[in-house]
């Protein structure tokens, strides 16, 4: 575990962004947990693209997103799971947009595992692998699709600007 200025986090939350001290936590033995059960497999791609994803919280941060989603769920509280929903899937187009920028891919198998591991933590199969049920009201990440869709659309754009999750998910 480790605390930050976001708070306690334990080995178990998984790679986060805490915007209260501006860093990227990884915990290296569950992102190799991580990937056995989402990939069957340690993958360079599926370690970049979580850290893409990670550091796109960074830059939504950097951009005054954070805290206009923060300000919004205030505001609507009905919808802070939409507004949570919407920064996540824009992490995934940044994290896709960077990748394809920065044309890492080995080999074209690569490009399937990062999509594997999009799709792996999308709140529908998290929520089916750990409670055998899917509850989209409850989701603050997206679906195994929309995480897909959304990296994809910033990888085959290589664009930030085209990746305008508020409007489609609000």
């Amino acid at each position: 575990g480790v605390s930050t200025n976001c708070g306690q986090a334990s080995s178990e939350t998984g790679p986060f962004y805490c915007p209260a001290d501006q860093l990227v936590y990884i915990d290296l033995e569950f992102m190799q947990q991580l990937e056995q059960m989402l990939i069957g497999q340690p993958t360079d791609l599926a370690e970049q693209y979580i850290l893409a994803h990670e550091y796109g919280h960074h830059v939504q941060n950097l951009l005054g997103t954070n805290a206009q989603v923060q300000q919004a769920s205030q505001n609507d509280p009905g919808r802070a799971n939409q507004y949570s929903v919407a920064l996540e899937l824009q992490a995934d187009c940044f994290a896709g947009a960077w990748v394809g920028a920065r044309d890492v891919l080995d080999n074209p198998a690569e490009l399937d595992e990062a999509i594997k591991a999009a799709e792996g933590v999308g709140d529908d199969r998290i929520q089916q692998r750990s409670q055998g049920r899917i509850d989209p009201e409850s989701w603050t990440h997206g679906s195994a699709e929309q995480r897909k869709s959304w990296f994809l659309t910033g990888f085959n754009s290589q664009d930030p600007t085209q990746c305008d999750t508020f409007t489609e998910v609000l």
